[in-house]
């Protein structure tokens, strides 16, 4: 059983709080455990009327309101492996108490609807869109709260058994996330690393050391520079700042430590996305700010000058809030939360999705999107193509198709955005491009990938490391793993399990998967961080 000190406290349980656990404990027990510190709610007025006197009160789950249940499901504390742990071992959460339409099978099945109600992406679409979205999801509500979950996450931390992690791989390095502590592997070209100008390199995930006390949310990997999100909001640079692309006008040269970006000092960021020599910095309000080169409009203010230090698009801030970016060499994306994707900069193989190659320099509206009624989630920028996510689970992709990159089975240039077919049958969560190849991850923790092995980077055992493959073909060499999020480089792939173990592969001539004995990795291995 549980015990509750039956204080008037409206804050969080004092000290006083205890529990004790008796030998055939229910998972709901613990769960109460892991959520009571959420709620702010007098004991007393809960439980029952009780005298002062009576100090301490024993309760089980059953002996709950039925409302209190459901806040404690809603808190967003739990997973969804957590909720369907509860519906599978505990009868109050599978029962509906009569309180519900039938359409809902349990207490846990009400609160995923309600979960799922309040999903920016769920409540962008419209009704036949999220009538669609659920069926997909086979009418299951916890199924869709995971898609929904899952591609939130995509573009930010994940949540494994380990913690809370995010992976990044550069054009020869690799940055992770895990426990708010930053790592680095890899070769150090300009301060990538952010390890100080004495380290050229480093064979493990080594942490990086910031000017104060940091816990890093948010990171993105490039060529050679990187950019860092506190969660507090602030943005930390490293690398080469030739361009001006880490956010410091009073150096053109490499930093090679994280530094702070001063001139977002007092503007919250909660995403960065790092181009070829720019940068695009996404704030909490949903604003998007860029700096670097701007030869081809990249930056997105309508001309073509360099911005030394960052600066609001305000053409994206005029229509409404943004709630991803991506950045490919010289050309970047905004997807706004109405589902519209936005492209600007180098119109080179097609990237932007307008038909034509020319250049944009202010942001535009996919049209192809908008007249077809689709919703946008998350966009990946590859070097030259792009593959994108909408809202339902379907995967999109356009520009060069170059040894398969756009998964059609040809290698043939799409001008506009063309559904992948073939993965119609899958709900996908992830899409991620970068050199001639694609991998596009689905709510089972399945990879599918194609375009071309680049030294192994695909991923496929049994194909040769300049071979083609030309459709989506699922990674058997991961099948014995959940992915949560995977992310690949010029030559090399990271990817993340829901253990919270880490492994790559393709190219490490440069220690990009975090080991010294190898050049190259065709089988995916475990990348370790450095021991304390």
């Amino acid at each position: 059983m549980i015990y509750f000190d039956l204080d008037y406290k409206i804050s969080p349980p004092s000290p006083s709080f205890s529990y004790s656990i008796s030998s055939n404990f229910l998972t709901s027990d613990i769960f109460l455990i892991k959520c009571v510190d959420c709620f702010h709610f007098r004991l007393k007025d809960c439980f029952c009327e009780g005298k002062m006197g009576d100090r301490l009160r024993s309760t089980s789950m059953e002996d709950l309101p039925v409302h209190l249940i459901l806040e404690i499901l809603m808190s967003g504390r739990l997973a969804v492996i957590d909720l369907i742990s509860l519906e599978l071992t505990s009868r109050t959460f599978r029962g509906t108490h009569g309180l519900f339409p039938k359409k809902f099978k349990s207490l846990v099945d009400y609160a995923a609807f309600q979960l799922c109600g309040l999903s920016s992406i769920y409540a962008s679409l419209h009704c036949n869109a999220q009538e669609e979205l659920l069926k997909r999801c086979n009418g299951n509500w916890k199924r869709l709260l995971r898609f929904l979950m899952a591609v939130e996450q995509s573009s930010d931390m994940v949540e494994t058994s380990a913690g809370n992690m995010q992976i990044r791989s550069g054009r020869y390095h690799t940055l992770l996330i895990n426990d708010s502590a930053a790592y680095s592997c890899g070769s150090s070209l300009c301060g990538v690393l952010g390890h100080g100008p004495e380290t050229t390199q480093c064979v493990e995930f080594t942490r990086i050391s910031f000017p104060v006390p940091v816990q890093v949310a948010q990171v993105s990997a490039s060529h050679n520079h990187a950019a860092f999100v506190t969660g507090s909001g602030q943005v930390f640079t490293c690398g080469d700042n030739s361009s001006y692309c880490c956010g410091h006008s009073d150096t053109g040269r490499p930093i090679f430590r994280p530094r702070m970006v001063e001139a977002l000092k007092n503007i919250p960021v909660k995403q960065v996305a790092a181009g070829l020599s720019f940068t695009m910095f996404l704030t909490r309000k949903g604003h998007v700010f860029t700096c670097g080169t701007n030869g081809h409009g990249q930056l997105g203010h309508g001309d073509t000058s360099d911005r030394p230090t960052p600066t609001c698009i305000e053409l994206l801030a005029s229509i409404g809030s943004v709630v991803q970016i991506a950045a490919g060499p010289s050309y970047a994306l905004a997807v706004s939360d109405d589902g519209t994707l936005y492209s600007f900069g180098s119109g080179t193989n097609f990237c932007l999705g307008h038909g034509e190659q020319q250049n944009e320099l202010q942001p535009r509206a996919i049209q192809s999107f908008k007249r077809k009624g689709i919703n946008v989630a998350r966009v990946s920028a590859g070097d030259e193509h792009v593959v994108a996510l909408d809202s339902t689970g379907y995967v999109y992709t356009w520009g060069k198709g170059y040894c398969g990159a756009l998964g059609h089975g040809d290698e043939i240039d799409k001008t506009t955005p063309s559904h992948l077919t073939s993965l119609k049958s899958q709900l996908a969560v992830q899409v991620c491009a970068s050199k001639r190849k694609t991998f596009v991850l689905v709510d089972d923790g399945s990879v599918y990938g194609f375009g071309w092995m680049g030294f192994g980077s695909l991923g496929f055992l049994d194909r040769g490391a300049s071979d083609k493959i030309l459709k989506p073909r699922i990674l058997e060499s991961l099948k014995s793993h959940h992915i949560s999020q995977i992310s690949t480089g010029l030559y090399h792939t990271v990817v993340v399990t829901n253990c919270g173990r880490v492994f790559g592969f393709g190219d490490n001539e440069r220690a990009q998967l975090g080991h010294d004995a190898v050049r190259g990795c065709l089988e995916p291995t475990e990348m370790f961080m450095e021991k304390a």
